[in-house]
């Protein structure tokens, strides 16, 4: 019986050797402690991979090609004045 202590639990992936596994984007989903701070003017502009990456940072998975991606990015992240 052990002394009832608590262990940590990791809900990343794990490969063979033990080494977490990193993906471009990362594996798994973490709350983000900050609101993104791009412009209309940055998502304009934003390549693909890099809209997926920050859309699946806040948990969003978006399927359409770029532009779409870009117009669903800039309705969620964006203010309207």
């Amino acid at each position: 019986m052990s002394g009832g202590g608590m262990e940590a639990v990791s809900s990343r992936p794990q490969e063979a050797n033990g080494q977490h596994k990193r993906e471009r984007c990362g594996g798994y989903f973490q709350m983000p402690l900050h609101y993104p701070r791009y412009k209309k003017s940055d998502y304009e502009i934003m390549p693909e991979w890099k809209l997926d990456c920050l859309l699946k940072q806040y948990g969003l998975q978006v399927t359409g090609d770029v532009e779409q991606k870009r117009k669903f990015a800039m309705g969620t992240f964006l203010w309207s004045n």
